[in-house]
């Protein structure tokens, strides 16, 4: 009878240990997914920082040189798209195209001195320079939390937990091939 109990006590702590690892397995599962969707709330929250300060730097520009007018509706029609993207992936080509019609857009500026002394311009552009660069560092962070997540799914053995409750690996915010391309503006 004795041995009998130590055995019954041996396997309920087997169990119990068994469902400590789960429980543990899944909670760090669901703060490392809950950490990826904080990090992608602060890349959106950044693009449409971006995407606000945009109609104000066109306006500006706009005043001075009517003639630009497909370039400007490029960056329109581009700011338009990131406000409607939903997924990471769309978001991120959405974003690419932005920015190469921004890139094309300070093109423009280049050849209006006016344009660069307006400190409407000077100050909106410094807006916009200061949100590439969080929208940097928004991406960066959300690509390395991607990576944490997506190696904890993989790992044994919280790879068996995230299958049994049906954790999915997460997409990285990447750049399209077509962001590396230089722009080309012609006059």
């Amino acid at each position: 009878m004795e041995k009998s109990k130590i055995i019954l006590i041996g396997i309920v702590a087997i169990i119990i240990v068994l469902v400590l690892m789960v429980i543990g397995s899944y909670n760090g599962i669901v703060t490392d997914s809950e950490e990826v969707d904080n990090k992608f709330a602060t890349i959106d929250a950044q693009l449409q920082r971006r995407a606000d300060l945009i109609p104000n730097l066109v306006n500006t520009v706009k005043g001075y040189n009517e003639h630009e007018e497909e370039i400007i509706q490029s960056v329109t029609d581009a700011r338009e798209k990131l406000a409607g993207a939903k997924s990471v992936s769309e978001k991120a080509k959405a974003n690419d195209e932005l920015t190469t019609a921004l890139n094309n857009f300070m093109v423009i500026v280049e050849n209006y001195p006016d344009i660069k002394a307006s400190q409407n311009f000077i100050q909106l552009s410094d807006e916009l320079a200061g949100t590439e660069n969080r929208i940097a560092t928004a991406r960066r962070d959300y690509n390395e939390a991607v990576k944490t997540y997506n190696s904890k799914i993989k790992r044994f053995p919280t790879n068996v937990i995230a299958g049994m409750f049906g954790f999915k690996s997460k997409d990285y915010f990447q750049a399209s091939e077509k962001s590396q391309e230089v722009p080309t503006v012609e006059f």
